[in-house]
């Protein structure tokens, strides 16, 4: 990898601090109960326009700069990986924790991890679903942040386990607590993070896909877009069919194989007048079921996914 230059190098250093001081206002905002009885007076560092953090930080009343700054050490990310991910695609993992680490968090991954429950809950499956469910609860449960580098499971944790715990007032009452914990990872790096370049460097012409769950359900669009016009070398064309499905949709690709494969089909060629080399997206699933037509069609084309990206150099 390039050594980066002096200029970078102080760059890459002003965002990581950026983003850590970013992480003591969202902390304190979400969870004082972790770091302080009562949050109270505002403090402004002086470095804070530079590091392109507008308003005042939150602080503490009787808690000195140094003990402030200590926190920037206790935001601790626990990555949910997802089955996709952690079956077929573990480079995605691997890549999210990279950028994420490169930022200054601390990473954390719980081996006890399993699903989420979306394939059993979309296929109608739903008490096989809460029992996944139940147990996702009780590995996250003490997560500060959870970061999921997938659009479809985000939303899964994020906005249907309120659905399938409507009869479980216990359960339901800590899927409502863990849902302002849960980030996709493009927004994590936005929202909480607090940055749009990460430092990466990548020579390649690509076109971003919108998966489905992140786009209507999360509304996510033009965030994977700002992160990638950041990278060093990249050149970013849009396709003309960006928010149509790729026709994956978990077994609807099993249960309706050729409408599924005629959608996959029609998504290749909207990237072909592109003449994008790489597929970009956040949802490995998406991009497994365009990698198998683009392999079938014999086209010189790979799909990434954005966290690779990111962690290019």
């Amino acid at each position: 990898a390039e050594t980066p230059r002096r200029g970078e190098s102080q760059d890459i250093g002003v965002r990581w601090l950026g983003a850590r001081l970013r992480v003591i206002c969202d902390f304190t905002r979400r969870a004082p109960r972790l770091i302080a009885p009562r949050a109270a007076e505002n403090l402004h560092f002086p470095a804070s326009r530079r590091l392109g953090v507008e308003k005042p930080l939150p602080c503490w009343r009787h808690a000195s700069v140094l003990q402030s700054l200590f926190l920037l050490m206790a935001a601790r990310v626990s990555l949910f990986v997802t089955c996709v991910v952690d079956q077929l695609f573990p480079k995605v993992g691997m890549a999210a924790a990279e950028v994420l680490e490169r930022l200054g968090f601390r990473v954390d991954f719980p081996e006890g991890q399993t699903c989420c429950g979306q394939p059993a809950f979309n296929s109608g499956y739903r008490e096989e679903a809460r029992l996944v469910a139940r147990h996702f609860l009780d590995v996250f449960a003490d997560a500060d942040y959870i970061v999921v580098p997938s659009g479809s499971c985000t939303c899964m944790v994020a906005h249907h386990f309120a659905d399938i715990f409507g009869k479980e007032p216990e359960n339901l009452e800590r899927a409502r607590r863990l849902e302002p914990k849960v980030y996709e990872f493009s927004r994590f790096l936005l929202e909480v993070a607090g940055v749009e370049d990460v430092g990466a460097r990548l020579e390649d012409i690509v076109t971003y896909h919108d998966s489905c769950h992140a786009l209507r359900e999360l509304n996510i669009k033009d965030g994977p877009r700002r992160l990638l016009a950041n990278v060093r070398g990249l050149e970013v064309r849009e396709m003309d069919a960006a928010e149509e499905c790729c026709g994956f949709g978990g077994t609807f690709s099993v249960k309706f194989a050729e409408v599924s494969g005629g959608m996959a089909r029609n998504k290749i060629d909207s990237i072909l007048r592109t003449g994008a080399s790489t597929v970009v997206s956040i949802d490995s699933s998406c991009l497994m079921q365009l990698q198998g037509a683009i392999s079938r069609a014999g086209l010189p084309i790979r799909t990434l996914h954005l966290a690779e990206v990111l962690a290019s150099r």
